[in-house]
């Protein structure tokens, strides 16, 4: 079995994995899985995966998930297009902190996110936000306070106006809230994390007295630069995240930008 050969970004948000994912053997899909526990997202630069070697790819993952908010494409159940045109006002589709879906019961674990067509490079580029690194750097207070408290996540939270101006084009009639709640402290193969979206948690349970101000710091503090990766896209990049380990976000850009995403259960 060959290695995979990878580089760790500089201050070890993410990952890159440097192989032809047309080629990828089982052995190596193993080597993957694990540089992803450790690392929270990894990146795949120069790829020209077809739609259906897209889908089989993501497929050695889990089972694909489905998102209540869009449509899937029309071709590949899978696959849902996130799409911006030059024309387009208003935020990005997932511009501000956040991570996937979790407002449902059982939020996706992983996501997949494939360029297809791009902007000029360092125009949409996704910032990504390693919740590791921002655990292991919270107050030892703020630790034992935040053990054992579960947040309360919406679909009406303050991301959810960047799918509405995306609707139009791509959404469903499923508009109602969606609510769910989660430890705030996820345990992946021995290590911690912090699991509050910015743009989805709306409180915290039996926590009333202190939760806006609590909320607010774990915020501010999971998106410091220390713990954050400026990804720019190139056609064909594929970019695949753990939703319980990683925070990320669109940036403001003018132009046309389609991707795929998949999102796996």
């Amino acid at each position: 079995m060959s290695k995979i050969e990878f580089k760790p970004t500089d201050n070890k948000v993410g990952c890159f994995i440097y192989t032809n994912l047309k080629e990828v053997k089982k052995g190596q899909i193993v080597e993957i899985k694990k540089l992803l526990d450790n690392y929270g997202v990894l990146f795949f630069k120069n790829q020209d995966l077809k739609p259906e070697q897209y889908i089989n790819f993501s497929s050695n993952f889990g089972t694909p998930a489905k998102y209540p908010m869009l449509k899937p494409h029309k071709n590949f159940k899978d696959i849902y297009v996130i799409e911006r045109k030059k024309t387009d006002t208003g935020k990005s589709f997932g511009e501000g902190p956040h991570t996937d879906s979790s407002y449902l019961e059982n939020p996706p674990r992983f996501t997949f996110l494939q360029a297809i067509d791009v902007p000029e490079e360092g125009k949409g580029n996704t910032l990504f936000y390693n919740q590791f690194l921002a655990y292991e750097a919270l107050p030892k207070d703020i630790k034992q306070k935040i053990e054992n408290l579960k947040g309360v996540f919406s679909s009406q939270g303050k991301i959810a106006q960047t799918r509405k101006l995306r609707m139009a084009d791509h959404g469903t009639s499923g508009t109602k809230e969606i609510r769910s709640e989660h430890n705030l402290v996820q345990l992946i193969n021995g290590r911690k994390t912090i699991y509050c979206s910015p743009g989805h948690v709306v409180g915290i349970v039996n926590f009333s007295s202190e939760q806006e101000k609590l909320i607010n710091f774990l915020s501010s503090h999971q998106i410091k630069e220390k713990f954050t990766y400026s990804f720019s896209w190139k056609k064909g990049d594929i970019a695949l995240w753990s939703n319980r380990s990683m925070l990320h976000a669109a940036t403001a850009f003018n132009g046309d930008r389609k991707m795929f995403r998949i999102t796996i259960q």
